[in-house]
């Protein structure tokens, strides 16, 4: 099985033949397009298995899937205390394990933005999680940790931790948090303005199933986007077909 996720950086009609270059089974993609407002044939055939959420037809988040695997919207909360955060979205794959598809927005929040709205999330669904995946844009690294803060990235990392969930890329890679080489985003394109902000966590079943993850290259995405894709590889065995 292998699960790529990517911010396309909008536009998605337009770069998804890019990405199925990739070959993967599951696709998560930020700042895409709802397919099912889309006047492009090409993309809603690409899109013919999908679950998208979003409250901007241009721009929300999407897990596109192969025919044959089954795609179920889980209906946990994107309310905390009233605020909606943005954007989450959980599925079933194959009533076999859970994927949360991340994109971890600004959500013009003055104290919360980016990985506050994870933090937040975790507040209210983290009991639901079980086998699971998670995989997205935190727009987050521990570099950016702040001391008198209780929902730094650290913070969502500990939280995470206590579901023996993990990052997949630091894990196979064997790369500290904050210690990577290898970036997914060039900030506004530049080569000089590299940040590692896109990742997969996994429960203790991927951990054990994961056999790579790896990150596209720059001259190779750069042209059509900020971000570089992220691949996780896994064992044969760890997706069968629904």
């Amino acid at each position: 099985m292998k699960i790529t996720t990517w911010n396309c950086n909008g536009a998605f009609r337009k770069k998804f033949e890019e990405i199925i270059k990739l070959n993967s089974d599951i696709y998560i993609i930020q700042e895409c397009e709802d397919p099912n407002q889309t006047k492009d044939k090409n993309y809603k055939e690409f899109a013919s298995n999908h679950v998208w959420f979003g409250d901007n037809k241009n721009k929300g988040i999407g897990v596109f899937a192969k025919p044959n695997i089954q795609l179920t919207k889980i209906n946990w909360t994107n309310n905390y205390k009233d605020h909606s955060v943005k954007y989450f979205l959980p599925v079933l794959v194959n009533k076999q394990f859970q994927l949360l598809a991340v994109w971890a927005h600004h959500n013009n929040s003055p104290n919360f933005g980016y990985i506050g709205q994870m933090w937040k999330y975790l507040q209210i669904n983290l009991q639901y999680f079980d086998k699971i995946l998670i995989a997205g844009d935190l727009n987050s690294n521990e570099i950016w940790d702040q001391w008198d803060r209780w929902w730094n990235h650290s913070d969502v990392l500990n939280d995470l931790a206590t579901k023996n969930i993990k990052s997949l890329y630091h894990l196979s890679n064997k790369v500290n948090q904050g210690k990577e080489k290898e970036p997914t985003l060039y900030l506004q394109r530049k080569l000089e303005k590299p940040y590692h902000i896109d990742y997969i966590f996994g429960s203790k079943y991927f951990q054990q199933k994961v056999e790579a993850v790896n990150i596209g290259k720059s001259k190779n995405w750069l042209a059509i986007s900020d971000h570089m894709p992220l691949t996780g590889k896994f064992k044969n065995d760890t997706l069968t077909q629904g």
